[in-house]
């Protein structure tokens, strides 16, 4: 009975942690610009999501140290940096912006209050509850989970309910492709490394258990927050492509507001204003305790460190959460592809067989991986100078020119090592499975 009511408190939480601004205003959209095709944006959109980001916690839940071990084995050094670039980014932007979808969505309609308090005000209740991390968990999931997912659920059944089928052509040319990209804006594979470890962290704090429990918790803890998330984005995307006739708008959060009005009247926007104002500070306290307790690592554990980390966090919300969601959203995308592919495949590499895991798979895949996705990069900021190259590699096009090529060099690198290199490859698995060992025994 303990274990399940520790499963469901994860779940809860996870759940929590992913579910930010995001994920809430970018699913109705998706729906509302895909029409008839919004299944195809949902399978897209739930791959890159949910499902790579679940992937996450489980890496997690099988390392059980910090977001270090997942880029270790390519080399200590690009470890550091790659972390440090990872809670950058997440600070400087997905935290910010639940200020920003908090403010436009549940403070602008009913007050005549300006930004710059409204983010002071919000980030210092985020500073608040990360001084209170060891009940961070518990309260959570317990609490705050439950109501949002009992908000969502009305807003969603009413929707899908007093609505008509969707038959508008979608706007989208390639719907999977880009439901997998808008994925991205949700940041749940950063949030993925950044939460894990708060959540490992977390339950260090609360109990003592061994290492096998530990990762029984947390993998049942994620699979249960993946399907829950998979239910909520559907039905957000589909309540989305209910409305694709309706209200012409290129504003994320004006659709949602609509949609919400519409189903639920005004007491519908109180509801939206609850959900949106849970969904976005649950994030940002995760975010912002995740970047601390890792700045607070690299310091031998200081704790004028991790007050520090944590000031400088809420700080650079409130200067960046005072602008609006479609602003931060826009100077987002660059950093995202240039950031999500290596994200994304040291994600994958760390929860396949340790059979296959050499240091060199890890060195080659993660190299290639980052050549490929220069050209998207350089794209995304208007770089033209490499969109031959772009459009010629397989899913060039559709901004996933990196992945076959990864896959390719993980075959390759392993079948070179089969033939050619056994031993060493047996040694690389031995030491994997020692440490692993090391881990659980001081579990």
């Amino acid at each position: 009975m303990k274990s399940t009511n520790q499963t469901l408190v994860t779940a809860f939480a996870l759940f929590s942690l992913f579910f930010g601004a995001g994920n809430l205003i970018l699913p109705p959209f998706l729906g509302f610009s895909a029409g008839e095709d919004w299944l195809l944006v949902t399978l897209g959109f739930a791959i890159s999501a949910v499902i790579i980001p679940i992937l996450g916690i489980i890496g997690h839940a099988r390392l059980q140290g910090t977001m270090l071990d997942f880029g270790n084995k390519v080399h200590p050094v690009f470890s550091v940096i790659f972390c440090v670039v990872i809670y950058a980014v997440a600070v400087a932007l997905p935290a910010p912006r639940t200020a920003a979808v908090t403010y436009e969505m549940s403070i602008l309609p009913y007050f005549d209050w300006d930004p710059l308090p409204f983010s002071s005000l919000y980030f210092g209740l985020v500073f608040l509850f990360a001084l209170n991390r060891t009940r961070l968990l518990d309260f959570i999931g317990k609490y705050l989970t439950p109501l949002l997912i009992m908000i969502l659920v009305m807003i969603i059944g009413i929707g899908i309910f007093s609505g008509e089928e969707p038959n508008v052509t979608n706007s989208l040319k390639t719907p999977f492709s880009e439901g997998f990209l808008e994925g991205y804006q949700t940041f749940d594979a950063i949030a993925a490394m950044v939460v894990g470890a708060v959540v490992i962290i977390s339950l260090n704090l609360n109990q003592k258990g061994d290492y096998a429990h530990k990762k029984k918790v947390i993998i049942r803890g994620g699979l249960l927050a993946g399907l829950a998330l998979i239910l909520i984005y559907a039905g957000l995307i589909y309540v989305g492509a209910l409305y694709t006739a309706a209200q012409p708008t290129d504003s994320r959060t004006e659709l949602l507001s609509f949609i919400s009005y519409d189903t639920l009247g005004s007491g519908g926007r109180i509801l939206l204003a609850a959900s949106v104002g849970i969904a976005c500070f649950t994030t940002a306290v995760g975010v912002v305790t995740g970047t601390a307790d890792f700045i607070q690592g690299l310091f031998k554990r200081s704790k004028k460190v991790y007050y520090i980390t944590l000031f400088a966090g809420c700080l650079l919300g409130v200067l960046i959460g005072q602008f609006n969601t479609d602003f931060i959203i826009a100077i987002a995308v660059p950093a995202l592809f240039f950031i999500y592919p290596l994200t994304i495949i040291l994600i994958v590499l760390n929860v396949m067989p340790r059979r296959l895991l050499s240091h060199w798979v890890f060195k080659t895949v993660v190299v290639v991986t980052l050549l490929f996705s220069i050209p998207d990069f350089l794209h995304s900021i208007n770089r033209d100078s490499l969109d031959l190259v772009r459009n010629t590699i397989p899913l060039g096009k559709w901004g996933l020119g990196w992945a076959i090529p990864a896959a390719i060099t993980f075959i390759l690198v392993n079948m070179l090592l089969y033939f050619f290199g056994n031993s060493n490859t047996e040694q690389a698995a031995n030491s994997t499975e020692k440490t692993s060992q090391s881990t659980e025994h001081k579990e």
